[in-house]
């Protein structure tokens, strides 16, 4: 038929699904176009919805017609589906907006369906992908251990708490990505242990069920009206989960000083201990006593240090530049 003869012009609809969502789990608004279709095209063989929609009925055809013959094909109402990756058919739909702009020939409706979509999170499976193909491929990531990537760790979260003082979104979000890296390459690796194997769902896993028992006012039936009642509930619930012998277990002596001190402080006030301060005459004994005392008005000390060092910083940099004039 002439795609130029009056009459409808007929519908074309270029169907998407997600690749991270099972084959076959498509929308009710794609299952009902495929079936009520005159015709269902699909240009990749191999595409996964393929075996979905045989067992569902729908007859699909391999290969997918020039631009003009689609617009031909469509002519009298029919409509015509056509499945694509995600990144689309460019070919075609060049082809398509290139006939549309000539002015001469009539155009069916032209409709984008995702058929699926990403939930949040998505992007996750990719990432995983990605890390199980460069642990296997890559010569270096290949021979990395958990002990030789430790020193990245600690590197990466100095780098977030930069990104978070200087308030630049684009490289928060890039930092917050190599601390993920750091999370997905350790469980990578965590899942060649011969003894004891675990993987990333695992640790999302173990994440999951920490999160809901110790938010008992969002999952279960207790309350919380304030962040203080909030914290308190953290803190019961850690102490039932640990049944920790000292307030000291648990506390990391590798951070940096001043948080480590804050760290025991916090546990020593919420158990209701009373300990006096070591004597001393060293500037160690002065900075432990100012950290205790920070942590027990509120104040974050290797926070606080860490922006008053960056004061310094910048008036030093002041300095320099008066120097040079």
């Amino acid at each position: 038929m002439n795609a130029e003869a009056p009459g409808d012009p007929g519908r074309i609809v270029l169907l998407t699904a997600s690749h991270r969502v099972a084959p076959g789990l498509l929308s009710w608004p794609a299952w009902q176009t495929l079936r009520a279709a005159d015709r269902v095209l699909c240009g990749e063989p191999r595409h996964p919805q393929l075996p979905y929609l045989g067992e569902a009925g729908v007859t699909v055809e391999h290969g997918v017609p020039s631009a003009q013959e689609l617009v031909d094909d469509c002519a009298g109402g029919r409509t015509v589906v056509v499945l694509v990756g995600g990144e689309g058919n460019k070919p075609l739909t060049d082809g398509l907006a290139r006939l549309g702009g000539s002015g001469r020939t009539q155009m069916p409706d032209l409709e984008l369906l995702p058929g699926s979509y990403d939930l949040p999170g998505a992007r996750l499976l990719d990432l995983v992908q990605v890390m199980d193909r460069i642990r296997l491929a890559c010569p270096w990531s290949s021979q990395q251990t958990h002990q030789g990537l430790a020193k990245y760790a600690i590197e990466e979260a100095y780098e977030l708490v930069e990104a978070i003082e200087d308030g630049e979104r684009d490289e928060l979000r890039e930092e917050l990505g190599d601390v993920l890296l750091q999370v997905v390459f350790h469980a990578r690796i965590a899942q060649e242990d011969p003894d004891e194997p675990f993987d990333v769902d695992d640790v999302a896993a173990g994440l999951v069920e920490k999160l809901v028992h110790r938010h008992p006012h969002v999952f279960g039936d207790e309350s919380a009206e304030t962040p203080e009642d909030v914290h308190a509930h953290w803190q019961r619930t850690k102490a039932i989960e640990k049944q920790r012998d000292s307030v000291t277990e648990g506390v990391p002596l590798g951070q940096p000083g001043l948080a480590l001190a804050a760290k025991l402080g916090s546990r020593v006030r919420g158990a209701g201990l009373d300990v006096a301060l070591p004597a001393g005459d060293s500037v160690g004994y002065e900075l432990l006593a100012l950290a205790l005392r920070a942590e027990r008005d509120g104040t974050d000390p290797e926070a606080a240090l860490r922006a008053a060092a960056r004061t310094y910083r910048d008036a030093i940099l002041a300095a320099e530049a008066i120097t040079r004039q």
